[in-house]
């Protein structure tokens, strides 16, 4: 027996592509030099869908493509996707021939991985590139020091089917209003770039610039940026958000529908732990979505709303795996559209008003919710 319909929930999130592509086509136009634009699709397109906002982001006019996992980079391969693509994490080196096969861009920051990962490439393809990493003050994956980079960089010579296509770094603090210590690693950065230049010469890719960079910094950016947080229309913090040199336009949005509206008398509790008690006659409704869909029982402290009918409502009571309470004005009836995040008539509810909330950045909210909300595509260009 086969099934047509893809969901049959009351809960979905909007992906509004065309915000995608009005990012993008934003961004390129801050820049005075070549500019070429990887669109950063890692965690499935930090919680969008990594597939559709690819081929939205290519048709804005981004050429490369960056995700963390070789899974992910096999997903978009699987999907027909044949832009260069790059795999921002270290994967294991027996696999490197799968990448080799699906001509994936791998980084690359261990002289031992290197020479592991040439064991199991194969001369039937071409040569695998690489992105050469260096730390220049993250902290996190990347060569640091001198004398290592120079030791893997000898090494690299003897390895045929590897080619150095690319060096990069990723800033710590391109995000705050401070800027030593982005400046420090800038200039690191510049000194790394020259030493690689001395010895491979130049190279096809060079980028350091995030959204942060790219939006704050552009004439810093090398020839490739990494536009990810803000390709969906969010701000790297809001510590910038006055720096940002065009409006963002955010890409998504979560609802559901009422699936019930109870008439409640004075004294009645709601949800788990009795923590909600009407104060007089109240109407209250059950929305079904949940913790075991991202939407965290936190949500439903520190003034957690929903938008019914374009005006706000609270959450009351504590947020259950698969549905959660509100407190209506007015009853409504069962199937009106509730927005968690979005807007509706002229009130909105922002990514960063939820990331408020739950006391976290607005990376985190999309990536929460989880797979068993549908995502659904809007499009018009």
């Amino acid at each position: 027996m086969a099934f047509k319909q893809t969901s049959y929930r009351d809960t979905w999130a909007d992906i509004n592509l065309d915000h995608i592509k009005y990012n993008v086509r934003e961004v390129k136009k801050q820049f005075k030099q070549q500019m070429n634009v990887m669109a950063v699709v890692k965690a499935d397109g930090y919680g969008h869908g990594a597939v559709e906002t690819a081929r939205a982001a290519l048709d804005a006019g981004a050429g490369f493509l960056g995700v963390a996992l070789l899974e992910e980079a096999l997903e978009l391969r699987e999907a027909g996707i044949e832009e260069p693509v790059l795999v921002l994490g270290r994967i294991n080196p027996e696999d490197a021939k799968t990448a080799q096969k699906y001509h994936i861009r791998l980084t690359v920051f261990q002289k031992e991985w290197m020479e592991e990962a040439q064991k199991f490439l194969s001369s039937e393809f071409s040569p695998l590139p690489i992105h050469i990493k260096v730390d220049t003050g993250m902290g996190r994956i990347g060569m640091k020091e001198d004398q290592e980079i120079l030791s893997f960089l000898a090494a690299l010579e003897e390895h045929s089917l590897m080619e150095a296509e690319g060096l990069f770094t990723h800033f710590a603090t391109a995000d705050e209003k401070e800027t030593s210590y982005w400046q420090s690693q800038y200039r690191r950065f510049l000194q790394i770039a020259g030493l690689l230049n001395s010895s491979l010469g130049p190279l096809a890719y060079v980028h350091c610039g995030n959204s942060a960079t790219a939006l704050r910094f552009p004439d810093h950016c090398f020839n490739m940026v990494r536009f990810g947080i803000s390709m969906y229309g969010l701000t790297p913090s809001e510590e910038i958000t006055d720096e940002i040199p065009f409006s963002l336009k955010e890409a998504f949005s979560l609802h559901s529908r009422i699936v019930q509206v109870k008439k409640c008398a004075p004294g009645e509790n709601i949800s788990y732990g009795a923590t909600y008690t009407t104060s007089g006659e109240e109407w209250i409704a059950t929305v079904p979505i949940g913790y075991g869909d991202g939407w965290y029982r936190y949500h439903s402290s520190n003034g957690g709303e929903v938008l019914v009918n374009g005006e706000k409502v609270p959450i009351v009571g504590r947020i259950c795996m698969d549905q959660m309470m509100i407190r209506l004005k007015e009853p409504v009836p069962v199937g009106t559209k509730v927005t968690l995040i979005g807007r509706q008539k002229d009130r909105h509810i922002s990514v960063l008003d939820a990331a408020r909330r739950l006391g976290t950045i607005t990376y985190e909210i999309p990536c929460m919710i989880s797979s068993r909300v549908p995502r659904r595509y809007i499009q018009k260009e």
